[in-house]
C-alpha cells in the first residue's frame, strides 16, 4: 500500500470516529470492508483513486465467487459506498464510482418474537431468592419494556434513569442519544434492584452503571445477559433461538399490534431509517386484514352483516 493512500486511511478512520461518531467495532468493521477493496485492487493492478464502477463490480462478483453470504456481501459494498463518499467529500475523486454499485437482494427475514405469555413464563423462572435474582427481574423487564439493545442495557448509567418522570436516557449507536419511555412495572423492579445495589463492592469507574455484576462489582456485559437468558429458557422449555435481541423484536412488535404508530416506535428503537423499522409490519398482516374488513368502505355493510360469519384471521406464523 503506497503512501498516500495510508494516508488516506488514516483520514478516513478519523472521519468515522469523529465526525460519524462509529464505535470501535463498527469502525473496525468499516475498514476492513476497505482492506478486502483494496487487496483486491493491488492483485488487479488498479488505481483506488481511478477506479471504475465497472470495476468494483468485478470485486461485487469476487464477494459471490468466493462464497461470502449475501448479507455479508451487502455489508461490505455498503463500507465501500461509504469510503467513495469520503473520497469525494475529500477531494480525491470527482464523482463516487459506487453510487450505481448495487448489492444483491437480501430475502425478507422476519425476526423471532415471543409471546407475552412466553415472556411471563421466561421471567417467572428467576430465583428472587438469589442475590441476583432481583437484578435479572429488572433486567428482563427494562429489555422488554424500553425494546433496547443489549449494549444500550449494560451501557445504561444512573444519571440516566428519570424514573419519577417515566423515561430514560439512552445512548445507541452512533453515541446518539434518545429518551424512552419506561413501563411502570419496569420501574418497579429498577427501584427494588436499586435497594440491592447498595450491598455490591462496585468498583471505581463503575459507580454510575445501573447493571453490576455481584460478584466482580463492575458493569454486566453482554454474554452475561446472552447466557442469563439461554438458562431461562432451559428451564422454562422454550425454543433456545430466543436472545436478547428478541426482547426488542417483541417490543416493537407488540407496540405495532396494540396500535402504535411506526413512527413512534422508530424513535424508541433509535432507527436511523424507517425502513428498518417496517419489518415488523409484516408481522401483523392479520391484524392490517381484520382492519381492513372493519374500516373500508366497500366492506362495512357486508361486514355489519355477516361479522357472526366471518372467521377471524389465523395469525401469521
Amino acid at each position: 500500500m503506497n503512501e498516500k493512500i495510508s494516508h488516506i486511511l488514516e483520514r478516513y478512520r478519523a472521519y468515522l470516529a469523529l465526525e460519524k461518531g462509529y464505535s470501535g467495532n463498527t469502525l473496525d468493521a468499516y475498514l476492513a470492508d476497505v482492506d478486502k477493496l483494496l487487496s483486491f485492487f493491488l492483485l488487479e493492478g488498479i488505481d483506488p483513486l481511478a477506479a471504475t464502477l465497472e470495476q468494483l463490480e468485478q470485486f461485487s462478483a469476487g464477494l459471490l465467487d468466493i462464497g461470502i453470504h449475501e448479507r455479508s456481501q451487502a455489508r461490505i459494498l455498503s463500507g465501500v459506498r461509504s469510503f467513495y463518499r469520503f473520497l469525494e467529500l475529500e477531494g480525491q475523486v470527482e464523482q463516487s464510482p459506487a453510487l450505481l454499485l448495487e448489492s444483491p437482494q437480501i430475502g425478507l427475514h422476519l425476526p423471532d418474537v415471543m409471546t407475552i405469555e412466553e415472556i411471563d413464563q421466561l421471567i417467572s423462572q428467576i430465583d428472587r431468592t438469589k442475590p441476583e435474582g432481583q437484578r435479572n427481574r429488572a433486567i428482563l423487564e427494562t429489555l422488554y419494556s424500553c425494546g433496547l439493545r443489549v449494549s444500550e442495557l449494560c451501557n445504561l448509567r444512573l444519571s440516566c434513569l428519570y424514573l419519577t418522570e417515566g423515561f430514560i436516557k439512552v445512548e445507541g449507536k452512533g453515541n446518539k442519544q434518545r429518551l424512552v419511555p419506561i413501563s411502570p412495572k419496569a420501574i418497579q423492579e429498577i427501584e427494588l434492584y436499586l435497594g440491592q445495589r447498595s450491598q455490591i463492592a462496585i468498583k471505581p469507574g463503575h459507580q454510575d452503571f445501573v447493571f453490576l455484576s455481584f460478584r466482580r462489582g463492575t458493569h454486566i456485559g453482554r454474554i452475561m445477559i446472552f447466557h442469563l437468558i439461554k438458562e431461562l429458557c432451559q428451564q422454562a422449555g422454550l425454543r433456545d433461538t430466543i436472545s436478547p435481541h428478541t426482547f426488542r423484536h417483541s417490543f416493537a412488535t407488540h407496540l405495532l399490534e396494540g396500535g402504535a404508530n411506526l413512527r413512534a416506535i422508530q424513535t424508541m428503537l433509535g432507527h436511523e431509517s424507517i425502513s428498518t423499522t417496517e419489518i415488523y409490519t409484516h408481522l401483523d398482516r392479520s391484524r392490517l386484514r381484520e382492519e381492513i374488513l372493519m374500516h373500508h368502505p366497500r366492506n362495512i355493510k357486508y361486514y355489519e352483516e355477516h361479522k357472526n360469519d366471518i372467521k377471524k384471521p389465523k395469525k401469521m406464523p
